[in-house]
């Protein structure tokens, strides 16, 4: 019998609960056996996924948002324990990538309990000696200071607050210098954002990157040029399709290795805020195993 740990965030909700409850009574239907451990707080989340890293699970699933999928990233990235993702949030772009049925957790439990591995890149962010891993997208400029912008904000809740800041930071929409160092090149630039993506998508489905693979051992580096309020309205509704890569204003590149410098702009990964720039990424192929 399999031994998986799940996590879960207890302060999530109701109807999270609820998903969560019918995903993990699924799996130990089908034979597997659980530990369910429903953390108070990011941090005893991180210590429990981590402890059962060191006890010897198969499997570590995160039952909630991308945020709670990061923290089991961290416990298992270069290591032989598998994540599972019983997709429980608003974003679920690390559910997407696998493409891992949403809206659906008997369907997504279901994909653990078959059993299939994948085996994929990730992406490795180190800065200050410490190390961050991330499965889809690394995000800097006018998209991390939309959610410098939310993470403020108390109110409203859920997807408006989030709409709300984008809003008031296009208000003030103004030219970032950049400086994006790649295996091959370095670009000096002000730019509107420049995202890294191991994976395609960030935001809840917004394909920023979209011709990332996820085992190609590279990661794709999408620079959007520095541009206007007007410009920008324009560009928006073509990133949920990725055919914003087609604009004049939009440069793609791949590479290895990434260096980004900026001032007063912080890097999210996962949708999680990291570190201020600068700090460098670089894909580790073959780094994650995945239930998919």
């Amino acid at each position: 019998m399999t031994h998986l740990t799940v996590l879960t965030n207890p302060t999530a909700g109701h109807a999270a609960a609820q998903a969560a409850e019918a995903a993990i009574e699924h799996l130990r239907a089908r034979g597997l056996t659980v530990t369910h451990h429903a953390a108070s707080s990011a941090s005893e989340s991180h210590a429990l996924a981590q402890e059962a890293a060191r006890t010897g699970a198969r499997g570590i699933v995160a039952a909630g948002g991308d945020g709670l999928v990061s923290i089991a990233l961290q416990a298992v990235a270069s290591t032989p324990i598998a994540l599972g993702v019983i997709p429980i949030g608003t974003g679920n772009d690390c559910a997407r990538i696998l493409d891992i049925p949403l809206g659906d957790p008997v369907a997504a439990a279901e994909v653990i309990a078959t059993g299939n591995i994948r085996v994929i890149d990730a992406g490795r962010i180190q800065y200050d000696g410490t190390t961050t891993w991330f499965a889809t997208v690394v995000a800097s400029g006018f998209d991390s200071l939309v959610n410098d912008r939310a993470n403020r904000m108390r109110w409203p809740r859920g997807r408006r607050r989030y709409d709300i800041a984008m809003a008031l930071e296009a208000a003030k929409l103004r030219p970032l210098p950049f400086r994006i160092e790649l295996d091959d090149q370095v670009i000096e630039t002000d730019v509107t954002l420049v995202a890294v993506g191991n994976g395609a998508s960030y935001g809840g489905g917004m394909r920023i990157c979209p011709g990332a693979v996820l085992d190609d051992g590279l990661l794709d580096v999408t620079v959007i040029a520095a541009g206007g309020r007007l410009r920008l309205l324009r560009l928006s509704p073509t990133v949920y399709k990725g055919t914003h890569v087609d604009l004049p204003e939009v440069s793609t590149f791949r590479s290895r290795r990434v260096r980004l410098s900026a001032a007063d702009i912080t890097a999210y990964a996962d949708g999680d805020p990291v570190a201020p720039l600068p700090l460098d990424i670089e894909v580790v192929p073959g780094a994650l195993s995945v239930f998919a």
